[in-house]
């Protein structure tokens, strides 16, 4: 894996939690007003992400759960990794998804990026008004 050369992608390199996730304003029903997660960016273009739903989740009476608790388990959580890449004209990054837990979804998924105040990472999906912000924890001088 190549890696990236831009000031801008020195600027991702590290951990984030997500301080917030809405669209035009309103949480996202299906994970509630606070989710909760990561997004990991490392030097050599790697990248991963999960996202947690605040949310009720009932917990199974049995060791298995049956196909409509599963499906109630997974509904608003996402997880995937891959490669990342960035275009600095375009202030895009996107994610080029090899590994995700919605069997099908893959390929690559791009958002527009901002850096904002209070070392905050802003990304925004091309396709829709959705804002994922998120603060980092872990910079890339830890992680050399």
């Amino acid at each position: 894996m190549s890696r990236q050369p831009m000031a801008v992608a020195k600027r991702f390199i590290g951990t984030w939690r997500l301080v917030s996730m809405a669209a035009e304003g309103q949480p996202d029903p299906d994970r509630g007003p606070h989710p909760t997660g990561l997004i990991h960016y490392d030097a050599n273009g790697w990248m991963s992400v999960q996202i947690m739903p605040d949310r009720l989740r009932p917990k199974f009476a049995r060791t298995e759960p049956t196909p409509e608790e599963a499906k109630a388990a997974i509904r608003g959580y996402s997880a995937y990794f891959g490669t990342y890449t960035i275009d600095e004209t375009a202030q895009t990054v996107t994610h080029h998804r090899i590994g995700n837990i919605y069997p099908g979804a893959f390929g690559d998924f791009v958002r527009r990026y901002e850096f904002a105040a209070g070392d905050r990472l802003i990304l925004r999906p091309v396709e829709n008004q959705k804002a994922l912000t998120w603060e980092r924890i872990i910079s890339q001088h830890c992680l050399a």
